[in-house]
């Protein structure tokens, strides 16, 4: 299915990765296989049939508008009928200021937007059918998200401190050294654990965690290195430590992934 991501405004582009647009021309029946990202996504289903997501034997129709909370363990699903769908992929840590719940609750949970972010988001969608152009569905998206934005403000003057937090994460020593980087930031342990849960909905390390296995996953999938490479590439101990995460994970062994199994891995298309 082709596969296209857009780069947000500047208004946005400290809380929005990308936009993307992935469609079929022709009804389909796709297995995927879903993994930890560390990133929260909304997307929006525009084409002319509902998807479906047939588990153990059965349909079942997903909601037209759906919210993909933090994937921590994998799933499988397969999915029936033409597709038409634009995403939002928030960065890790932003997709909270956002939502009124806690961004945690949706761990794990594939929940129907409308039901948790009120009438404006019906409106969207509404909208949405309506304006067939990607540009003019992508403004639409950022009008409603600006809408949103301007409501937490209270929430706002964490964006820069959350941001430099996250590059912390990327130290090679960080697991053994989250003490330090939290007197660096002139914040208690305590405190840090609690900023990741609630911007994030996942701790610290299990965040780090999450983001030196996709470090590692693209290099699987990749193919060009061994896995000892790999390894000690994305920061792990050693090679049995990287496998025991992969496997976590993905439910599957390095040497056994499959990279096409997952849309997980698309690559965009060039605009």
């Amino acid at each position: 299915m082709p596969y296209r991501e857009y780069a947000p405004g500047d208004a946005l582009k400290d809380y929005v990765q990308c936009y993307f647009i992935c469609e079929s021309e022709d009804a389909v029946v796709h297995d995927d296989h879903v993994f930890a990202s560390g990133n929260v996504e909304i997307m929006f289903n525009l084409g002319s049939e509902a998807p479906q997501m047939i588990i153990d034997g059965k349909n079942s129709v997903q909601p037209a508008v759906q919210l993909w909370g933090q994937t921590i363990r994998p799933f499988s699903f397969t999915s029936v009928g033409k597709h038409s769908m634009l995403g939002i992929r928030f960065f890790g840590h932003t997709a909270a200021y956002f939502f009124d719940e806690p961004i945690g609750n949706f761990n794990d949970l594939l929940t129907d937007l409308r039901d948790v972010a009120g009438p404006q988001s019906r409106v969207l969608y509404d909208q949405l059918l309506d304006a067939p152009l990607p540009g003019k569905r992508i403004a639409l998206v950022e009008h409603y998200l600006l809408a949103l934005l301007h409501r937490s403000e209270a929430k706002l003057a964490k964006v820069a401190l959350m941001g430099s937090l996250v590059k912390s994460l990327g130290r090679d020593d960080f697991f053994e050294s989250i003490n330090s980087i939290a007197n660096y930031h002139g914040l208690s342990s305590r405190y840090l654990q609690t900023l990741f849960i609630t911007y994030s909905g996942l701790g610290p390390k299990l965040y780090a965690r999450i983001g030196r296995f996709r470090k590692s996953l693209d290099l699987v999938a990749a193919g060009q290195l061994s896995l000892t490479a790999i390894a000690y590439q994305c920061g792990y101990f050693d090679q049995s430590h990287f496998i025991k995460d992969f496997k976590y994970f993905t439910g599957s062994q390095p040497s056994r992934f499959y990279a096409e199994s997952s849309t997980d891995l698309f690559v965009p298309l060039n605009n």
